[in-house]
C-alpha cells in the first residue's frame, strides 16, 4: 500500500506528474487573500482604504485612511466583507485596502 507521499496527480497546467501534496499546496498558496501591497490578510485583520469609494446604495463616501476593523474572508480571494458603523454588509475590494 503507498503513502500519501507517494501519490501523484497528473497536472494539466504543466503537463507533468507531480506529487499530491506539492499540488495542495500550491492550491493553498492561489487561494491566499492579499491587499492592495501584497500582504495576507485573515479573519480579523484591520484594514486601512487607500482611497476615496462611493458606497453603492448608501449615498456616502468612504474617505481615504478610514480604518475598516475585524474584516471577514469571503469564497471570492479579490473581496472581503467588513463591517463600518455607518454602513451594514459592507464587501469591499482587496485592491483599495491596504492591513494595518
Amino acid at each position: 500500500m503507498a503513502a500519501d507521499d507517494d501519490d501523484y496527480v497528473y497536472d494539466e497546467a504543466t503537463g507533468d506528474w507531480r506529487p499530491k501534496s506539492e499540488l495542495a499546496a500550491a492550491a493553498a498558496a492561489a487561494s491566499e487573500v492579499r491587499d492592495a501591497a501584497g500582504n495576507v490578510l485573515v479573519d480579523g485583520d484591520s484594514v486601512t482604504l487607500i482611497k476615496d469609494l462611493k458606497v453603492k446604495g448608501a449615498n456616502q463616501t468612504l474617505k481615504q485612511g478610514t480604518v475598516i476593523r475585524s474584516i471577514r474572508l469571503t469564497d471570492n480571494p479579490e473581496e472581503i466583507d467588513c463591517r463600518h458603523d455607518a454602513i451594514k454588509g459592507l464587501v469591499l475590494r482587496t485592491e483599495f485596502v491596504r492591513k494595518r
